[in-house]
């Protein structure tokens, strides 16, 4: 697994290994926002009856966190799976059948896109179009590798021109405020979690602490990280903006 894993991360991922669950859990709670957690949800388990209390414990703490756990999908292990669901697990690796490369890369892709999937799905009454949704699909991977707007314009093959034609005419932000709003709402899953400080998200979400992230949050909603945290962080900032979106679109209405 560790051989695939490594032949999968090249040039794609950053790949970092640890060796006990206090261990991942510091790890965790120092991870960016787009970090993939691949666990053996029975490692310390004498018997590996159950899934470790260990990771329970963690996606307690961490429950923004993108943790797939691998395993063998016996029989016997199908009321795990269904635990392990309840727990907050994004994905399941199935090892004896997820062998190849591609298949691995699949699933580590498929639960790399939770973030914008849990955005997405957010209940707005803004609709998006196909354009608009390319636009934000390619948004969050830039955000994910600590991109800029060239770097967005250069992973769609455009000019910054003709990128910012682009947004406006799916009603989007300009591509620096887009990549702002996707790092914010990015930072507000991590502040509702309870085991992340105002400052590990900041370090997390590529700030240069946590007076960067009170800044850099202030820009688009009215509130500090602690408020957020009261008034539920993620849902706060998403209602916000997808405010935006609908004024822009009411704009792009009027303009017609």
């Amino acid at each position: 697994m560790r051989e695939r894993l490594t032949r999968t991360a090249q040039g794609r991922f950053h790949l970092s290994v640890v060796g006990s669950w206090s261990e991942l859990r510091d790890s965790v709670a120092q991870a960016p926002p787009a970090a993939l957690i691949l666990v053996d949800p029975y490692f310390g388990n004498a018997n590996g009856a159950t899934p470790a209390p260990d990771l329970y414990d963690i996606l307690t703490a961490f429950p923004s966190s993108t943790v797939i756990a691998a395993l063998e999908s016996l029989p016997s292990r199908y009321r795990d799976i269904w635990m392990l669901g309840d727990w907050g697990v994004a994905e399941i690796l199935q090892l004896e059948e997820d062998k190849s490369q591609l298949a691995l890369t699949r699933r580590l892709l498929r639960a790399r896109a939770q973030p914008l999937r849990r955005l997405l799905s957010h209940d707005s009454g803004v609709p998006f179009t196909g354009r608009a949704r390319a636009l934000m699909d390619a948004a969050v991977e830039t955000v994910m590798t600590g991109g800029h707007p060239k770097d967005l314009a250069r992973s769609l093959g455009f000019s910054p021109s003709t990128l910012l034609r682009w947004c406006r005419r799916s009603q989007l932000p300009t591509p620096r405020r887009l990549l702002l709003w996707l790092r914010i709402l990015f930072a507000a899953a991590l502040v509702d979690d309870p085991g992340h400080t105002v400052f590990s998200v900041g370090l997390a979400c590529g700030y240069s602490g946590d007076q960067a992230l009170r800044r850099a949050i202030r820009s688009v909603v009215p509130y500090t990280p602690s408020q957020l945290r009261e008034l539920g962080a993620f849902d706060t900032v998403s209602e916000a903006f997808f405010r935006e979106l609908a004024e822009l679109r009411d704009d792009a209405a009027e303009k017609r």
